[in-house]
Parts: structure tokens; C-alpha cells; sequence
């Protein structure tokens, strides 16, 4: 009797893992998850990838919107042909170690300019992009035949619950620090489940692939470190302390305390005035320690250390050798400084931006770098009104570039009214240099003299500010550099290329593609652009903040289906004229106005003013997808016109991210013509009544 019952119950088990449900859930956790694996693997394999993971997120739908079309005639492929690929790919990024080289004269990356070679960035971009496209591809194949087997509506609610699923999970893996080797054991894991679920029974040889990819890279990540943002490596110095670089590159020492005094800049304020016992400091990208080590030894009263990076910290507090966060005047915020800013009511007689150059970027849907938003004129703004009246604000670094020394120093006299006090290091290389402003150090200047000596600057070759909305300090001017526009180029040529021969090898004109969902996907990935962008500089560019506005907007997704499905309205016209609505709400009311008190307050206007176009963007597709006669290929149409989406993002770089909106509203105008007035491709399937 019990082994009737168990066999019962192990049959309807298996019954319902077998359904159509589990296998797309499963199948869009499962790519979700690889997705974020490879942007955060790859960019922390290849030296410098880190600055151009956008490619890596347009190469992510390129691969899922082939690998459905291919799927069309190769439904259940995914089983011989994912472990050789995903290895194929593996193999390539760590064993050939090709670093990206750019020789950009009008932008800054940090390491980056300083490296020998000639340019290879045309090859090395879309050679990567296109093995990370053709990873998800394998893992997309049955997508489309997943998407057919139940109602479009039901179909898309169950791969947007896959897909929180996936982002959740390798949000917890980001949240306890973990390695590669246990995101490809979870990667294994999904995929052997997926497999089961698709009754796929070749599963031995894809076993073993994924065990060597799990000891693959256990093997290539011995001694590493894995914080939420980088791979840290931990080098040993012949003094006994450690340099320590990320992702590859060097970033930071850990110094004893005579060598710290030969870099200059860490004491140059305390040598500018010599008799002066600050009482409250706040230091800005506090890393490993020595900027708190530096205060500590000039007697600073109360120190509050900002560093984004918790495994950073932690590095510093175990093998700094000063061990300046075992201090009892320390205290250490982890957080985005300038939402420590945007947050705090305390004032400072010093405040220090110690090194705030992180070299990577905030997500794939968006040129952020950790740092943008703390050198804009609104930032340096915000730190003025934290300093006290005799306070002191002091940034040093390692420059490179004259223009770039003059843009900040530009910034900084237009938001001070005074021109800063300047050190440079002549002897030492890659522009270093210290500057300070601020009350405190305009009276010593003016009468009595400082203690060392300053150093004037050129600001007529001074690049353009930086501001909120164009918040691109190592760009020298607003424009769309040379190397992005070739790279784009080469990307978006080679994807035309590899969609055109999907197409050939599925048997599928590609008049069966939607030019109406098309529009769609380009237009939608900027609102998800613009939504990363405005969180960013409200609430920090941290990792969970940029975790949190995907899941925000996969859920938003799940309501706009709910209406769709509960309501069933026969016009998308009410969810234009919202979507339009919305749109031109966010253009009057920059990001930049919310930056108010309290922050309960900011967090639901933020959330209105972001989420509220993609709501309606959301009603508008899926009253589309609602009855679209071929939902697999609506969706891979949405997924394309997501790669033209991610490459237009790159606007923002000449004109700001307010312009993403414009651009949007135009794909949204162009969405409606294809459906409600120029009837072609595809779209000629669609129902007359969501022509609205």
C-alpha cells in the first residue's frame, strides 16, 4: 500500500515537473542566472572588460532572441550542445587572458590608458560578446516551444517568475560573497533540473562538462577573493603588506606607514596646514584603510570611513598594517557615498575623497561607473554644505590627464566660487595630484600662508562639467567617443549577420518578425536604463540597489500582465496616452529634484516618477502579447530590438539620460504606427484590436 502511494506520488511529482509551467520556469531561471554569471565572470576574467559590459547585455539578448528563432528547428538540441559551448566559452576567457587595449584620447580609463599594445578592441568585444551570445542561445532553444505550449499571458507571468527567480538566487550568491566555483555549481545544478524537467535523457556528457567547468574554475580562482562587485587578488609585497587589485588591475596598497608618506597626497592637507587638529573628518572611498591611517597619525578627533566595497574593507581590517579601522575613533559606513551624502545631517571640518576610482560599472544597461554620481557639480554642491565654516574638502588621485585635473578644478571653483589650492607630483607618474577648497583652507591662503607649496594649473583645456544627468567625468566633452561608435558598429553587424543566418538555418523569413514588439524591446530597454540611472543617484550605486530596480521591474511586469489578463480591455489606447503621460512627467522632473527628506518620501515619489512608464510600457506589451498568434516569435522580436535598444543607450554619452527618454517616446510612437497604421512583417498577424 505504501509503495503504491510513494509510486503515486512520485508520478505526479515527476507529472508536474514535466509540465509545461515547471520547464519555462525552470528555463528562464536557468538563463537569467547564466546571464548574470557571465557579466559578472567575464568582466573579472578579461583585464579592462569591465569598463564595456553593455556589449555582455546586448550580447545576452542577441543569444536568447537566436536561440528561440533556432529553437523553431532544434527544440531539444540543448542537452549535446550546452556543455561544449558553455566550455568552449569558459576555456577561451581564461585561458587566452587577451586584455581589451583602447587608445581613446578624449576618455579616461583608469589602467586602461597606460597599457602597452596596440588597439584590439574590435576584435576582442564582439569575439567575447558573440561566445556569451552563443551560450544563451543553447540555453534559449526550447524557449520558444515553451512559450507556445500555454497562453501567451500565462507564458510570460511564468518566465518573469523564472527570471526573479534567477536574479534572486544570484543575488544571495552576491550578498555571501561567493566564488565562481559555486556559481557553476548552481549553474549545473539548474541546468540538470531543466534538463529533467524537458525529459531530455543525454544528460552523462553534460554532466561531466559542467564538473570540469566547476573545477575549472575552482583551479583558476585559488587565492581569490570575491566581493559583490569585483575578484580582489591579494599580492605580497617585499615589506610584508600586500598590493591589491581588482578584477585584474592594480587598485590599492596597503601601506606601512613611511611608504604612505611618500605618496604624497595622502598628507598633503595636514602639510598645507600644520596646525590645524581637525575634530570631525569624513573620508570618501576609504578602502583598505591608509587614507584613515593618514588621519589617524594627524590626530584627527573623529574619523567616519565610506567605502562601497565591504570585502575591501575587510581586507584592510585584517592585514592593513596600521590596522586603522581598529581604532576607536573610526567608524566604517558601507555605502554609496553619495547617498551617504543625500542621507546625513552631520557637517565635517574635513572631508576627504580619497581615490573614489572603481573600475567597473554599475550594471549592463547603463555607463555608470560606482563613482559618477559623487563627482558632478550637484555632488560637489552636497559636500559643501556639509563642511562646517572653516571646513576643508581635499580630492586627490592619480589624474593622467591635464583636462582632466582642469574639469575638476573647473567644478569645484564654480561651486565654491574660489579656485582650488593645487599640488602636483611631478615626480611621481600618471598626473597625481591634490586639491583642496573650502573655507578652511581660503582663510589660511589668504592670511596666513600655508605650510607647503601649491601649484597652478591651466583650466583653459579644462573638459565639461559633469552633472547629474551627464555624470561622465572621464569623458572630456559630451560626445560618443570613436571606439564606441566602432564597437557598436562591428557588434550590431556581426549580430545582423548571426540573426540573418538563425533565420536561414530555421527556415523563417524574416518578414515573420514583429517590427511593433521590435520597437517594443529597443524602447523598453532604455526605460530600464533610465530606471538604474535615477535609483542610482537617489539611493546609491550599489549592487542590491541595482538588484532591486530589476526585480521592481519584473514585478511591475507581472502587474501590467494581471490588468491585461483580468481586464482584458480591447484598446491600447488608454496605455499610450498613460505611457505618454508618464514619459513626460519624467522629462519635466529631473532625478535630481527628489533628492529631498525624508528618504521614505524620496523612495515613493522615486518609485512613481521611474516606475510608473514602465508600468504602462508593460500594459502596452502585453496587451500585444496578449493574443499574439506567434508568441515565440513576438518575443524573440523584443529581444532584438533589446540589442538596438542597448546600443542607442550609448546617446546618453552626448546628450544625458534625460535624451533616453526622448529617444523612447519616439520607439514608442514608431511601436504604435507599426500596429495601428502601417501593418507589415509580422505585425500583420496581430489582432486589429491592439491597434488600439
Amino acid at each position: 500500500m505504501q509503495t503504491a502511494l510513494q509510486a503515486t506520488l512520485s508520478g505526479e511529482v515527476r507529472r508536474r515537473l514535466g509540465g509545461p509551467i515547471a520547464q519555462l520556469f525552470l528555463t528562464s531561471a536557468l538563463i537569467l542566472f547564466v546571464e548574470l554569471l557571465l557579466l559578472r565572470w567575464v568582466p573579472a576574467s578579461i583585464i579592462y572588460f569591465g569598463f564595456f559590459t553593455n556589449v555582455l547585455l546586448i550580447g545576452s539578448f542577441l543569444g536568447i532572441g537566436i536561440g528561440i528563432l533556432l529553437g523553431r528547428r532544434f527544440p531539444t538540441q540543448r542537452a549535446a550542445m550546452f556543455g561544449p559551448v558553455a566550455l568552449l566559452t569558459v576555456g577561451l576567457v581564461s585561458l587566452t587572458r587577451f586584455d581589451v587595449v583602447v587608445r581613446p584620447s578624449d576618455e579616461l580609463f583608469f589602467g586602461l590608458t597606460e597599457q602597452a599594445g596596440e588597439s584590439n578592441y574590435l576584435f576582442v568585444l564582439p569575439l567575447v560578446t558573440l561566445l556569451v551570445a552563443a551560450t544563451l542561445a543553447v540555453l534559449a532553444l526550447p524557449l520558444g516551444q515553451q512559450l507556445r505550449s500555454l497562453p501567451p499571458l500565462k507564458a510570460y507571468a511564468t518566465d518573469v517568475a523564472g527570471a526573479i527567480f534567477g536574479i534572486g538566487l544570484f543575488s544571495v550568491c552576491s550578498l555571501l560573497q561567493t566564488a565562481p566555483p559555486v556559481w557553476f555549481a548552481l549553474a549545473g545544478v539548474l541546468t540538470i533540473a531543466t534538463l529533467a524537467a524537458l525529459g531530455e535523457r543525454r544528460r552523462l556528457s553534460l554532466l561531466f562538462c559542467l564538473v570540469l567547468l566547476v573545477v575549472f574554475s575552482a583551479r583558476q580562482g585559488e587565492g581569490e577573493r570575491w566581493s559583490p562587485y569585483y575578484r580582489i587578488d591579494l599580492t605580497p609585497q617585499p615589506n610584508g603588506t600586500y598590493m591589491l587589485s581588482v578584477d585584474g588591475i592594480p587598485h590599492q596598497r596597503l601601506y606601512v606607514p613611511a611608504e604612505a608618506e611618500g605618496e604624497h597626497f595622502y598628507s598633503q592637507v595636514y602639510r598645507w596646514l600644520p596646525d590645524r587638529r581637525f575634530q570631525r573628518a569624513l573620508i570618501v572611498g576609504a578602502g583598505s584603510g591608509t587614507d584613515v591611517a593618514a588621519a589617524i597619525e594627524h590626530n584627527v578627533a573623529s574619523i567616519e570611513a565610506v567605502e562601497i566595497d565591504p570585502a575591501i574593507v575587510d581586507i584592510g581590517r585584517a592585514l592593513h598594517p596600521q590596522r586603522p579601522y581598529d581604532d576607536s575613533r573610526v567608524h566604517v559606513t558601507i555605502n554609496d557615498a553619495r547617498n551617504y551624502l543625500s542621507n546625513t545631517d552631520q557637517r565635517y571640518d574635513l572631508i576627504v575623497f580619497g581615490l573614489p576610482d572603481s573600475l567597473t560599472l554599475v550594471s549592463g544597461t547603463a555607463n555608470l561607473r560606482l563613482e559618477s554620481y559623487l563627482f558632478t557639480e550637484e555632488a560637489f554642491a552636497q559636500v559643501r554644505s556639509h563642511l562646517t565654516s572653516d571646513g576643508v574638502f581635499v580630492l586627490y588621485n592619480y589624474y593622467r590627464e591635464p583636462w582632466l585635473l582642469g574639469k575638476i578644478a573647473t567644478m569645484l571653483r564654480d561651486q565654491f566660487g574660489d579656485a582650488p589650492v593645487v599640488r602636483l607630483y611631478t615626480n611621481q607618474t600618471a598626473g597625481a595630484a591634490a586639491l583642496a577648497i573650502g573655507p578652511g583652507i581660503a582663510g589660511a591662503q589668504t592670511f596666513a600662508g600655508l605650510g607647503d607649496a601649491t601649484d597652478g594649473i591651466d583650466l583653459a583645456d579644462a573638459g565639461a562639467p559633469a552633472r547629474d544627468d551627464w555624470p561622465f567625468l572621464y569623458i572630456r566633452s559630451p560626445q560618443i567617443p570613436a571606439h564606441y561608435l566602432l564597437a557598436l558598429g562591428a557588434l550590431l553587424l556581426a549580430s545582423l549577420l548571426a540573426v540573418g543566418g538563425a533565420l536561414r538555418v530555421s527556415r523563417l523569413s524574416a518578414r515573420r518578425l514583429s517590427p511593433h514588439f521590435f520597437a517594443l524591446g529597443a524602447a523598453f530597454l532604455l526605460l530600464e536604463t533610465r530606471s538604474i540611472t535615477v535609483f542610482g543617484l537617489l539611493f546609491g550605486t550599489t549592487w542590491y540597489v541595482n538588484a532591486l530596480v530589476i526585480a521592481g521591474i519584473l514585478l511591475s511586469v507581472l502587474a501590467a500582465i494581471g490588468v491585461n489578463a483580468l481586464l482584458r480591455p480591447r484598446s491600447a489606447l488608454p496605455f499610450y496616452v498613460g505611457l505618454a503621460v508618464a514619459l513626460a512627467a519624467n522629462v519635466a522632473m529631473p532625478p535630481t529634484t527628489l533628492l529631498i527628506e525624508p528618504a521614505s518620501l524620496r523612495y515613493v515619489l522615486a518609485t512613481a516618477l521611474a516606475f510608473s512608464p514602465v508600468f504602462f510600457a508593460n500594459l502596452v506589451f502585453t496587451h500585444a502579447f496578449r493574443d499574439a498568434a506567434d508568441a515565440d516569435l513576438a518575443f524573440a522580436s523584443n529581444l532584438l530590438g533589446a540589442v538596438v535598444g542597448g546600443a542607442l543607450e550609448y546617446v546618453a554619452l552626448e546628450f544625458g539620460y534625460a535624451a533616453l527618454i526622448v529617444v523612447a517616446a519616439a520607439l514608442y510612437v514608431a511601436a504604435y504606427v507599426f500596429v495601428g497604421r502601417i501593418r507589415i512583417f509580422g505585425d500583420r498577424r496581430l489582432p486589429a484590436f491592439a491597434r488600439g
